[in-house]
This record gives structure tokens, sequence and C-alpha cells, in this order.
């Protein structure tokens, strides 16, 4: 049996050959054709679907990728590479294609923690706590302040309309019927009074503890204030001599020596209450000894004695000018100068109700219009009118002689200032005559200028 098989084996390979051999002689360019043949190998159907499963296998493998490993594709055949060429395609930028995602921002949910501890809030606690009382102390204090003005005024209103014909002038006729005090500030009140002979006026100053301000309220605690009581009274010029006085409390006479011009030039000795007459803790400062004795008569020292802690000052003077003038103000004439009796009294106010306070300032008040009755009946001898007019004069002689060199520089620039309008006005008109008379004239008087000083002197003839 095999062996039949293997003879018809070679019948059909013998078969074969002889049938190649036949079309090799029958075609011509048959030997060309085993050329090509052999260099084209024919490819069979079967090897072509194995060569494409394994592409395809192969291909699977590269898109899966490795887990184990990195898989890199190598292309350095792109047909975009022309594209990255710098020096061909100027301003061509690269843009990465990759999609980029928004970042996620997780936020963290912390709770609210309101805390029931007010010791994390003590300092917005102090400064509200603060302003609440520094308002309060504001309204209660500008309050008070209030009804302590009104008050006086209306205890004493009726003693000011019987030695006043106005009482509150403010230039408006026939206004008694609702008069009151002006409001200067929160603390300070005024009132003028006028019509009435020997004086011009009289001002009325209530100065009050500032208990609108905390501040002001506890700097008084370390140095205590009081509520003051301010007269000023303007003399008329042939109503009053020439005499300078002054009675203060301690304390006050030094600041007054120190501060007022007319006390710290005619008067700056401080002596004794005692001297006088006068036993509370009082300095006289005076100018005149005659008008001292005259004004501290036997009622003046009764009442100065029977109240002591309310009168603070009685200043009596004819050149009162202000405070002290310092030494760099540069002024080149005397102050102007006016003749007033001022007082000074403290209102009792604590301990005691507002009523009663005021009507305790009462034989004060009737001791100011007694003063001021005095000081007009007041005539001095000749020789204390001839000593006052003596220190007059030796004042303003020393000022004239301070002031000598301020005054001859301001003289000088005036001159100057006189001679530059005229050489303007004759530079202005169209005359050159003139203009040159006027240049020989200022050549003239620059050379008298820079000559030597001769004094001439006269001999008289024998």
């Amino acid at each position: 049996m095999w062996l039949r098989y293997l003879l018809v084996l070679l019948f059909i390979v013998q078969s074969g050959l002889t049938n190649e051999y036949q079309d090799l002689s029958d075609n011509e360019f048959a030997e060309f054709e085993d050329f090509e043949v052999e260099d084209d190998p024919v490819i069979s159907e079967e090897q072509n679907h194995h060569a494409y499963a394994s592409q395809k296998s192969s291909d699977e493998k590269l898109l899966e990728g490795d887990d184990d490993g990195d898989v890199v594709v190598d292309d350095d055949d792109s047909e975009f590479d022309h594209f990255q060429d710098v020096e061909e395609f100027e301003g061509f930028e690269v843009k990465d294609e990759t999609v980029k995602t928004e970042p996620k921002i997780t936020i963290a949910k912390v709770p609210v923690n309101f805390r029931q501890n007010w010791d994390s809030y003590y300092l917005e606690i102090l400064m509200m706590s603060g302003l609440i009382v520094y308002f309060i102390n504001f309204a209660t204090g500008k309050s008070k302040n209030s009804r302590i003005a009104n008050t006086w005024f209306n205890t004493h209103r009726q003693l000011l309309e019987d030695n006043f014909s106005l009482v509150g002038d403010d230039g408006i006729v026939d206004r008694n019927e609702n008069v009151s005090l002006v409001k200067e500030s929160e603390n300070v009140f005024t009132l003028w009074c006028s019509g009435r002979s020997c004086c011009e006026g009289m001002l009325v100053e209530l100065k009050l503890i500032k208990r609108q301000d905390l501040l002001a309220i506890l700097a008084g605690i370390m140095r205590p204030t009081m509520d003051q009581l301010h007269i000023t009274i303007r003399m008329n010029k042939e109503d009053m001599d020439s005499f300078v006085f002054c009675l203060a409390a301690k304390k006050t006479a030094v600041n007054l020596v120190k501060d007022m011009e007319d006390l710290s030039v005619y008067c700056p000795e401080r002596k004794p209450g005692q001297n006088y007459n006068i036993t509370g803790p009082f300095n006289v400062m005076s100018e005149i000894a005659e008008a001292t004795s005259a004004i501290l008569d036997h009622k003046m020292s009764a009442v100065i004695n029977k109240y002591p802690e309310y009168i603070d000052y009685i200043h009596i003077s004819d050149q009162y000018s202000g405070a002290k003038q310092t030494e760099d103000s540069g002024a080149l004439k005397l102050p102007e100068t006016e003749k007033v009796i001022m007082f000074g009294f403290n209102l009792p106010i604590k301990g005691m109700p507002l009523e009663e306070a005021c009507m305790k300032l009462t034989p004060l008040m009737n001791m100011v219009f007694y003063c001021m009755d005095k000081v007009k009946r007041i005539r001095l001898s000749k020789e204390a009118k001839t000593k006052a007019e003596k220190n007059r004069q030796k004042v303003e002689a020393i000022f004239l002689k301070c002031t000598h060199a301020a005054r001859a520089e301001a003289a000088a620039a005036r001159k100057e200032e006189k001679r530059r309008q005229e050489k303007e006005k004759v530079m202005a008109e169209e005359d050159p005559e003139r203009q040159r008379r006027w240049e020989l004239k200022e050549e003239k008087r620059q050379a008298k200028k820079r000559g030597p000083k001769m004094k001439q002197l006269k001999v008289k003839a024998l």
C-alpha cells in the first residue's frame, strides 16, 4: 500500500517538471520571467493571513501597554517635523495640545466657633463703655452748667436792672423782657450791661468748670478748680484818677504780677493784707498808698473779711493793657491803656443748693457797685498825682530807650521807601532834564553819606 502511494507521488512530480520545461520551450522570454519570479517570491494566502494576525497582535500590545514597564514610541520621521524649524518659521510657537483640567479646590468645612467667653472682647467693651460714659457726662455736665448760669442770673437780675438801664444789651432796644445770658461755650456765659453814670458798661463772665469734658473732670481731681464769676467795668476817663491797685489771694497774686503788664510795671511788690486790716490770706499791690487807704475803707474791709473764700481778686487800674507783651513782639509804641475795675469771685457750688450758693454772692455784688461809686469819688492829692505822672513818664522813657534801635530802623525803612517812590515818579515822566537833576542830587547825597562825619563847633567871639 505504501508503495502504491509513493509511485503516485513520483508520477505527479514528474508530470509537473515535464509541463514546466514545455512552457519554457514555447515561450521566448521565459528565462527572464524566471529571474522576476526569483526577485519577487510568491507569498501564499496563508502566509499573508499569518503576518496580518501577528501585526495586529503587536499593535494591540502597544496600545494597551505593559503594566510593568513604560512604552516609548520613537517617531523620528514625522511629517510635521519641518514646522519646528526655528530658522524657517519665525514666531511659530509650539503649543501644548494636552487638555488642561482646572484644579479642584477643596474647601474645608470648619465649624463656626461662637465663644461664650467675653474676655476675648475686652478691648471693644472698654472702648464702648468709655464712649457711653463720655456722652453721658457731656449731657449731664452741659445741663448742669446751664442750670448754674441761669440760676445766678435769675437771682441777681433785679439787682442788675436797678443799677443799669440796659441788661443784656445787644443793640436791640426794649429787650429786657426776654433777656438772657449769651452762651460763648458749654462752660462760658457772658452778659453785657450798660446805661449807668461813671462807666461805659459792665461785662459779666461766668467761667464754670468744664463739666461736659470728661478729661477736664479727671484733671480736676488732681488739680481742683472752682466755678468763677469775672466782672469787668470800663470806667470813663474823667471819672477815675491815675493809680494802680490790686488785692488778690496769695496764689492768684503771684500769677497776676507775672502776667499782667500794669501790675508788673507799676506795683510789682506784694505786701501782706494784714498791713491794711485784711485778715484773710490776701496780698496787696499798690502804686499810690493814698489810693489804697481810700479804697480799703471800713465797709470794704468788712465785706472782704467776712467772705474771704469767695473773693479771688480786686484789680483797679488806669493803665490796664491786658497780658504782658513778650520781648519778641516788636512793638514800637506803648500799648493802648484803659481805666478798668475788675473783680474775680469764686462760686460756692459744692455742698449746697444752687439758689443758696448764688445768694451768697449778693453781698459781693453790692460791693461791686459800692466800689464803682467809691473810685469815682476818689481824688488824689497834688503830691500823689505828681508821683503817678512821674511813674508814667519814667515807664515811657524806658520803653523808648529799649525800642530806639527798632524805631530808628523803622524810620530808615520809611525814608528809603519814600525815596523809591520819588524815583519811580521821576522816571515815569518824560523829562530828561529833571531826571538828570534828580540823579545828581542822589549822587551828592550818597557822597555826603560816605564822607567822614564832622561836628560843627560854635565859638563865641570875645
